[in-house]
């Protein structure tokens, strides 16, 4: 699938457009193209600082969320690559703690393009050449990576060198990819393994702990799954995890929904389980509340966008596209925490997502469904969530953007205050939180 970017900035989008000219457009894997890229640039990627690397279908921008954190509350400088972006290209890259300006974006976007040619480099590529280019001239104590698509043929899987590599929840995702089944999926994860550091990873079904334990082995590696070498849980109100090190107890997460409490705790064993940057625990007990990742089950400010909406009203806006996002954001609706009402859903979905696995959880949580396009995308019709929709027993109505179905929730509602969930696609809450003012910094 084509990656989308456009910049308010000239120099950027003059980049931008230069590399929607050379790339091929497409999700392309394999680590040849990048290598040749790095190759020409000097090698960058062997000149970083400590590496934590993460892979995941799900929750692993969370979990870089929660390292960052971390390491930050504990006084260290860090670099963060993550993609996609939301709003603004520049939220990928994340150079000494602070997004990349425009300025230097552009100079890095045209060093790398500048010796592309003949390379045939995808936009992922480019701009993982760029980010590794970027941090390898500034100084930092870490630096966290996270994986685009997959492990083993990721461009990020050319570091030969990290601190710790983990790996958080696994879910059926990007099929055409990665394979149809969980075990071709954890394969695919597991290859980013790397001689000496861990491979530290949330529970999993046991039919999937020889694939990981596997992967270790061929890397020369250890496995340190949960409930293995470590665990987490939530209970009473607070954060309690335990591995060799000891125990540690923490509040909850600041991010919302009960799947966040596993992400933090990979984080913490990642952490834990590494001998690079040293960590005090005081820095681990601040990281739930310090960590900030936009689009998960965000609460959205009164903002431009909801202005329509009645005082009082709810807005939750998140990006997760798939059946294991759905459970974790459905499970979060619960029946206190709707106050005996139904979510208004306003919802958009690439194509080639499973709206039906998405949506499962949702059964009987739905008011209404307003279908949105994502527009320069493809994406499903609003016939198919209407078709849900009548299965349920509820109604759907379709709108061509974000701002005429918040307008049509606000009609709906009255003077009573809704609660609203806007989500099914990155892509989409990227366009909802430049419309509601709230760009990700």
């Amino acid at each position: 699938m084509a990656d989308h970017a456009v910049s308010d900035d000239r120099q950027v989008q003059a980049q931008l457009d230069r590399l929607w000219s050379l790339s091929p457009g497409a999700d392309v894997l394999g680590l040849e193209r990048i290598s040749r890229l790095l190759e020409r640039l000097g090698d960058p990627h062997r000149a970083l600082p400590p590496i934590f690397h993460v892979a995941g279908t799900n929750g692993k921008g969370s979990t870089c969320a929660f390292l960052r954190a971390g390491l930050e509350a504990d006084g260290k400088t860090v670099h963060v690559f993550t993609s996609p972006h939301l709003v603004r290209f520049n939220e990928r890259i994340r150079v000494s703690g602070q997004l990349i300006e425009d300025a230097p974006l552009a100079r890095y976007l045209e060093r790398v393009l500048d010796i592309a040619e003949g390379v045939n480099a995808s936009f992922f590529e480019v701009t993982t050449a760029a980010a590794f280019l970027a941090f390898a001239e500034h100084q930092a104590d870490a630096c966290i990576i996270e994986v685009g698509l997959g492990g083993r043929l990721d461009a990020t899987n050319v570091l030969v060198d990290p601190a710790v590599c983990g790996i958080a929840q696994l879910g059926i995702d990007h099929q055409a990819f990665l394979g149809d089944t969980l075990d071709r999926i954890a394969a695919e994860k597991a290859g980013i393994a790397k001689p000496g550091a861990a491979l530290v990873t949330q529970r999993y079904p046991d039919a999937l702990h020889p694939i990981m334990q596997e992967a270790a082995d061929r890397a020369g590696t250890i496995w340190i799954g949960q409930g293995e070498g470590w665990d987490a849980a939530a209970y009473r109100d607070r954060l309690h995890y335990r591995d060799a090190h000891g125990r540690l107890d923490t509040p909850l997460p600041r991010l919302a929904g009960a799947h966040q409490v596993q992400n933090a705790a990979l984080a913490f064993a990642m952490l834990r389980h590494q001998g690079a940057v040293p960590l005090s625990e005081a820095a681990l007990k601040a990281a739930p509340l310090w960590a900030h990742w936009p689009a998960r089950l965000q609460r959205l400010e009164q903002g431009p966008l909801l202005a329509s909406l009645p005082d009082g009203a709810t807005a939750w806006l998140d990006g997760g596209h798939n059946a294991g996002a759905g459970e974790a954001i459905g499970a979060y609706f619960t029946v206190d925490r709707l106050e005996g009402q139904k979510l208004h859903l306003v919802i958009g979905m690439l194509a080639n997502k499973e709206v039906d696995a998405f949506l499962a959880p949702f059964a009987g949580k739905i008011a209404h469904i307003h279908a949105l396009p994502v527009p320069g995308h493809d994406h499903h019709p609003p016939e198919r969530f209407a078709a849900i929709a009548a299965q349920w027993g509820t109604g759907c109505t379709a709108h061509a953007g974000p701002e005429e179905a918040i307008r049509a929730v606000a009609v709906a509602a009255g003077d009573a205050p809704p609660k609203l969930l806007i989500g099914g696609s990155l892509y989409l809450a990227g366009e909802v939180l430049r419309l509601n003012g709230q760009l990700p910094d």
